[in-house]
């Protein structure tokens, strides 16, 4: 552990509050973001509160269902694919969502795991060698070979350690899209974080699963 705190030692001026990793004081208060609020009507989803400044919802967007290209809703975070984005609603809603998909005639498309796949190192959950490499050859199915993998987790891993250890959420099932954003949101400047959003985005979008129909 005392080798790791070398390793992740904070480089800010701010005082230093994270138990395990450094995380500044700034960092604590803003690592856990949420995802904001959402209401669903007949043909609309009210997003409200959205912490993601890149994204065509932040910070509230109403989003009309003639607008949406699918819905994601069958593991955690229910995920709405509109206009080269990704918007984010509570696993709460997935029954509304479904049933909004339905009578709005919106495809579904199963859960993207790129990111769930690419984070698994930071869960609190010990791996073994022949799972990692599974891991690697499902990514490399998916158009991102190993090389890309390194330097990913070489970009993310400091954060995604401070997020999920220092503010004690020690998730050791699944770690996803919404993490990432949510843990470099923190470390980013405005700019930075506009270029990281757009390639997560992406990323995540890889070799999406073939959409089906929900009618």
């Amino acid at each position: 552990m005392n080798f790791l705190k070398n390793i992740f030692k904070s480089t800010k001026k701010e005082t230093s509050k994270g138990a395990f990793f450094n995380s500044t004081e700034y960092e604590m208060k803003n690592l856990l973001c949420g995802i904001g609020k959402s209401k669903i009507t007949e043909n609309e989803i009210e997003i409200s509160e959205y912490p993601f400044e890149p994204s065509i919802a932040y910070p509230n967007r109403t989003i009309k269902a003639t607008e949406i290209d699918s819905l994601s809703v069958d593991f955690g975070t229910c995920k709405i694919y509109v206009d080269n984005d990704i918007i984010f609603v509570s696993a709460e809603k997935k029954e509304e969502l479904k049933d909004f998909a339905k009578s709005n005639k919106i495809k579904l498309t199963e859960h993207s795991w790129n990111w769930d796949w690419i984070l698994e190192p930071y869960l609190d959950t010990e791996f073994t060698q022949e799972n990692e490499q599974r891991v690697l050859e499902r990514l490399k199915e998916n158009g991102i070979n190993e090389s890309e993998v390194d330097q990913i987790r070489t970009e993310v891993g400091k954060q995604m350690y401070k997020y999920n250890f220092d503010t004690m959420l020690w998730d050791w099932c699944s770690l996803g899209l919404t993490d990432v954003l949510s843990a470099m949101r923190a470390k980013n400047n405005k700019n930075e974080f506009k270029d990281f959003y757009k390639r997560a985005i992406e990323i995540d979008k890889r070799n999406k699963n073939t959409l089906h129909n929900n009618v």
